[in-house]
């Protein structure tokens, strides 16, 4: 079943896919919607056509998800870790083998570059590989007590947790999410951004293919309100939110009703530090690739670009030539490097941004415009020309909002101190880097700067077996690594008494 839409996949071209089948999963298979009303049409970035129609979930759909998936639950935790490892590296090897098509159609609902796409699809198959292998590794401690007496722990499931993903990495955010709560023996009931519905549900069908109980992984389609309805069941133990600052707040005030456990990855306004002390071929390579991947739409972007002063001619003229030189287009031709913004709101608010840095005494010195490809059925396409703005002020609206698109601000600074102070000057703290030929400066400024990554002369480099997650606003939590073991599982404490009981009464 899994390989249904897939197969639709080999040699399809940019605008020839139309989605048909339901998008909601859960009992082991795809579930129409109940109503087919309030539906939403789902756009195909590159073309601007519409790609298939969402019906968000009400609360008889949700509550139907989420006693599959409790069902699920009682089984699949009762499995020994290497049981569960076993499914899931199964899982791994089909995703590996069907990369492509996988690819394929993240490309055509997400609009990013094949390229981008194949290896997001990398990412989540390693990343299954990766709590495979942690799953039978699951232990307690044993602790010995006076008089022969003793305890011990017990790392166990938290039960039914709800994943709610973003757009820029449908597929691989929902491994992310998924990957680790399944290795500690829950279930998961996952909503993807209604702008991306469409991966989750293959994802749904390969745990399917590969043995785990049915419901294990149910898929739940939706806006707000349908989020609102998990975040709010009962049955629910824990939320694990991808997304914006606003959104994740009421996420977190709607679970603690419930006091359900909740871990948000959510914006960023990451600053990038070059000093002139730096490679700076390597600098510039980081400065493209904290900026323009996925079109700019990556939460741990470095956006806020602080060069040296006495190198800053030399890095803006190579910077500037470099993005330039991206070739923007068709995202599913493999020479593409950059593909189309999500939606056409998406775009108008990244120009919009563009306009007001202008208005408000910035350069552009390129791009920043609707870009408009040669091919005649992208012409809708959401597409726009990667933008480097110089004359950037620390107190302009590009600088202190997150932009979520191809634009980068380039500031410079003169000392150490200087640009640590207005590197930290912000509500958020998901990322950071620094590009420097002294290593001591740079552990003294990885120390010094408030988030939760730290590059040193690289950028946007995320292996799944470092933890990821935020400071400040950009929340808490972490995803990644084997610290997010912590995050999916909970301690039972049993203390053993040998002898008698010493009684006060």
């Amino acid at each position: 079943m899994a390989q249904s839409i897939l197969d639709k996949m080999s040699g399809t071209s940019t605008g020839s896919v139309e989605i048909t089948d339901p998008l909601n999963y859960w009992g082991g298979q795809r579930v129409k919607p109940r109503q087919e009303k309030n539906a939403e049409p789902v756009f195909e970035p590159a073309t601007g056509r519409v790609l298939c129609q969402l019906f968000p979930c009400g609360s008889e759909e949700v509550d139907e998800a989420m006693q599959s998936a409790h069902a699920a639950y009682l089984k699949w935790r009762k499995m020994a870790g290497m049981e569960r490892a076993r499914v899931m590296l199964e899982a791994a090897r089909i995703i590996r083998e069907r990369r492509e098509k996988i690819a394929r159609l993240e490309v055509i609902n997400n609009g990013k570059s094949i390229t981008e796409a194949l290896g997001d699809i990398d990412v989540a198959w390693q990343t299954i590989e990766y709590y495979a292998g942690l799953a039978g590794t699951l232990s307690g401690q044993h602790v010995q007590l006076p008089g022969g007496a003793f305890a011990y722990t017990i790392r166990e499931p938290l039960g039914v947790c709800v994943g709610i993903g973003a757009f820029n990495y449908p597929f691989q955010i929902a491994v992310t999410k998924s990957a680790p709560a399944l290795a500690c023996g829950n279930a998961m009931v996952f909503k993807p951004s209604p702008m991306t519905p469409v991966t989750a549900v293959v994802l749904a069908e390969i745990y399917k293919e590969v043995g785990v109980p049915d419901g294990l992984f149910c898929v739940v389609q939706g806006g707000a309100e349908t989020g609102t309805l998990l975040c709010n069941h009962p049955m629910v133990a824990k939320v694990s939110f991808t997304g914006s600052v606003p959104t994740g707040k009421k996420i977190m005030e709607m679970s603690s009703k419930g006091v359900k456990q909740v871990t948000l990855e959510l914006g960023g306004k990451s600053p990038l530090i070059i000093f002139k002390d730096c490679e700076l071929e390597n600098a510039v390579k980081g400065a493209l690739m904290a900026n323009f991947l996925t079109q700019g739409q990556v939460c741990c972007n470095g956006t806020r670009v602080f060069v040296q002063r006495e190198i800053m001619p030399q890095f803006l003229e190579e910077v500037v030539k470099r993005t330039k030189a991206i070739p923007v287009g068709d995202p599913l031709l493999d020479g593409t490097r950059m593909g189309a913004l999500i939606s056409k709101p998406q775009l108008d608010k990244a120009l919009k941004y563009v306009s007001q840095a202008k208005a408000e005494g910035g350069k552009v010195l390129c791009g920043g415009d609707r870009f408009v490809p040669s091919d005649p059925k992208l012409k809708e396409g959401y597409f726009m020309s990667p933008c480097v703005l110089d004359n950037c002020r620390d107190d302009m609206t590009c600088v202190k909002e997150e932009i979520f698109g191809p634009v980068m601000s380039v500031m410079p600074f003169d000392t150490e101190e200087e640009v640590i102070r207005r590197a930290n000057n912000t509500t958020y703290g998901l990322a950071s880097g620094v590009f420097t030929r002294d290593i001591s400066r740079a552990h003294r400024v990885a120390e010094n700067l408030e988030a939760g990554s730290c590059y040193i002369n690289n950028y946007n480099t995320s292996p799944v077996e470092m933890p990821f997650g935020g400071y400040k606003n950009s929340g808490f939590g972490r995803e990644n690594g084997q610290v997010t073991i912590e995050y999916y599982s909970q301690l039972k404490t049993v203390v053993v008494e040998m002898g008698n009981v010493e009684s006060l009464f």
